[in-house]
């Protein structure tokens, strides 16, 4: 930390340095002022909407940056100036809302420092290279652009060597990589056209363009703003509601969503088959090794329950070793072709998994229930699911790894 503020310090003594050789401001003092004032009004506006990145324990910001247009009006001195007002506002504005954190004040000396480095020797190349540039087609903007470059890559530059100074970045790979994504063509591309326009109105004395070109800027950002937070709010509350409805153990649907999606299926008067299974003599199994192996065995017993399952069916997790399916589009027939086909599987398919690290081999069996009707008032999808999980009950008592089913709309019972 020493040996970052030894060079936040170096590069502010250098940037006085330079503004002591630049001489004066180069802008008549009443047109300073008014620029000073507009471009820290509209600073100040879009501290908010600054971009915050994280570089291990280093916070970055990103802010709106019209430096270069200032600079080439006003010269070193004056960036200088409005470099050092910016920052110390920030600063009280940071304390005032108590988002103040150690080392800001002294933060304020590398940004000062940095950026009049940065843009001074941008305002020297503008002053060589104008005369050879203003006889091109766009040779104005061309010139602009090649600027905002080069002072992106000396700024980055100086972070990047804070950024080895105080060890998050470790190789030149890590910089090389960081510098490439810190920034895309398209911001800079924004900066360079924006600066541009902003140095004609400035060179021009139209202050009411130049104010209508920043509040254009803040309102396209502010808009783009809150619509990047709604998508990331709406991603948010996806990623919330797929936790709430999802079983982390074998990442699929919870009985939470069970409940829900019987809510909508309700609505739908399908012909579905409803299933509810579970693994024969299932607390042996955690008696005998351990939960963790019950926990693979339960994995297991997924994954032999998707094997024949269709894109249109669902499986839950309903219960510690139940599982609830709902067979969509099938008739009877294909319903209990399904079962049959999963428990032949169960019956085939032993699970190797590991205990005492070492794997081993478990066989079980599974039983289950079916009711299979047209979900409708009278016969809900509840009632369905009460009657399936009666069907279990008597899959049990017939001796386990048994299918018990009912056709609901023929009233016919087999096994």
């Amino acid at each position: 930390m020493v040996k970052a503020r030894i060079f936040d310090f170096t590069l502010f003594f250098l940037s006085i340095i330079i503004i002591y050789f630049s001489g004066h401001i180069i802008a008549d003092h009443h047109s300073f002022l008014v620029a000073l004032f507009i471009f820290w009004l509209f600073s100040c506006l879009y501290y908010d909407l600054r971009i915050i990145d994280k570089n291990g324990q280093t916070t970055i910001d990103y802010g709106i940056n019209y430096s270069l247009s200032f600079i080439i009006f006003t010269g070193p001195l004056g960036l200088f100036i409005y470099e050092t007002v910016y920052q110390f506002t920030v600063y009280i504005y940071r304390r005032l809302t108590k988002k103040a954190v150690s080392g800001d004040f002294l933060d304020g000396f590398y940004n000062i420092g940095s950026f009049t480095i940065a843009y001074s020797i941008s305002y020297y190349l503008y002053k060589l290279l104008y005369p050879s540039f203003q006889n091109i087609p766009f040779g104005f903007w061309m010139l602009i652009l090649l600027l905002v470059v080069i002072s992106s890559i000396i700024t980055n530059l100086l972070l990047t060597i804070v950024l080895f100074i105080l060890g998050e970045l470790k190789s030149v790979k890590e910089a090389i990589h960081w510098n490439l994504t810190v920034r895309t063509l398209a911001d800079m591309g924004k900066t360079g056209f924006t600066n541009g326009l902003l140095l004609l109105f400035l060179q021009e004395g139209r202050w009411e363009m130049l104010v209508s070109l920043f509040l254009l800027n803040y309102f396209v950002s502010r808009s783009y703003m809150v619509k990047s937070q709604s998508i990331q709010n709406k991603i948010e509350r996806d990623k919330f509601e797929q936790m709430a409805y999802n079983d982390f153990l074998t990442n699929i649907a919870n009985r939470a969503y069970m409940d829900k999606k019987i809510a909508d299926l309700n609505m739908t008067q399908e012909k579905i088959g409803v299933v509810v299974c579970d693994i024969d003599v299932f607390k042996e199994i955690n008696d005998n090794y351990n939960h963790s192996v019950g926990d693979q065995v339960i994995q297991h017993f997924v994954g032999m329950l998707q094997s024949y399952l269709s894109e249109d069916d669902y499986l839950f997790r309903s219960g510690g070793d139940e599982f609830t399916l709902f067979l969509k589009n099938k008739s009877f027939e294909e319903c209990m072709d399904v079962l049959e086909k999963t428990r032949q599987k169960i019956l085939n398919h032993p699970a190797t998994v590991l205990y005492n690290n070492k794997p081993i081999t478990i066989s079980y069996t599974a039983s289950f229930g079916l009711y299979y009707h047209k979900v409708e008032e009278d016969v809900s999808l509840e009632k369905g699911y009460i009657r399936a999980d009666n069907l279990l009950l008597q899959s049990k008592q017939l001796g386990k790894n048994q299918i018990s089913s009912r056709n609901g709309l023929q009233s016919l019972t087999g096994s």
